[in-house]
């Protein structure tokens, strides 16, 4: 894999096809999110957006931690000042995560070590994700007396209901990689020394895809979390009949009856 920027301290970015990766560059601190690393993400992320070349984004942390919520030492230096320092930390975070699931570009998060309150609503909020078996899912927030940020609450209350929902951030027991498979709040689980290469495989099937198609279906299902029915099929023929127009469609149309693989 080879390194394409060095812009971003927090985050290290290399390149392997048309896969992008960005590696949480914060292991000393088990990634735990500051201003710096907030910046450093949204820039990296931006950049893959912008680039045509690039299909999939891939997002690891360390073996430690793939992202260990806010860095509480931004607190502690002064407590007094603590609602604002939220709010500066927070406006940053959301904002990320609102430009990451306005992304049209496959987001896939490989998870390892401790993913616990911010890190947990990041980590949802990537399209799809490969955890590896010792990695642990932690809301935490109670115990640090709040309430939580970073659409944790909306994630999963959505993908687990209401009851398991409250029981994960009231109880706040680690969650294991097996039942988050099981509850659907991962993909798959994988061996920890696999992780990493787990995720850059699945990310290279998106990648071999139809990449506008894949973009257009990431879209109309993040339209479903809203949406009534009708509107969805309405948003569904509308954009089978954009897709129609597409090269993409002629060569799967074409691959199909002459019975070999697209090529996209």
């Amino acid at each position: 894999m080879t390194d394409v920027s060095q812009r971003h301290d927090a985050v290290l970015v290399s390149r392997e096809g048309a896969v992008c990766c960005l590696q949480l560059n914060r292991p000393q601190n088990l990634n735990s999110v500051n201003r710096e690393m907030i910046g450093d993400i949204r820039a990296a992320l931006a950049d893959a957006e912008r680039d045509p070349s690039v299909r999939v984004v891939v997002i690891v942390g360390s073996d430690r931690a793939f992202m260990a919520g806010a860095d509480l030492s931004l607190f502690q230096e002064n407590l007094d000042a603590a609602p604002q320092t939220a709010a500066e930390l927070i406006d940053g975070f959301h904002a990320m995560l609102r430009e990451m699931r306005g992304m049209t570009t496959p987001i896939v998060a490989g998870l390892t070590g401790a993913v616990a309150g911010g890190g947990l609503g990041f980590a949802l909020s990537c399209d799809l994700c490969v955890m590896a078996d010792n990695a642990r899912l932690l809301s935490a927030y109670s115990k640090i007396g709040t309430s939580p940020d970073a659409g944790t609450t909306w994630s999963l209350t959505h993908l687990l209901g209401r009851r398991r929902a409250l029981e994960m951030m009231w109880l706040n027991d680690a969650m294991s990689a097996e039942t988050a498979l099981s509850l659907g709040l991962v993909n798959k689980v994988v061996p920890a020394d696999r992780l990493r290469s787990e995720a850059l495989d699945m990310a290279k099937r998106i990648a071999c895809g139809p990449p506008e198609t894949n973009r257009r279906i990431k879209a109309l299902v993040e339209q479903a979390c809203t949406s009534d029915f009708d509107a969805q099929l309405d948003r569904e023929k509308a954009g089978f009949q954009q897709a129609a127009t597409s090269e993409e469609f002629r060569e799967g149309i074409t691959a199909f009856f002459e019975r070999r693989p697209a090529r996209f």
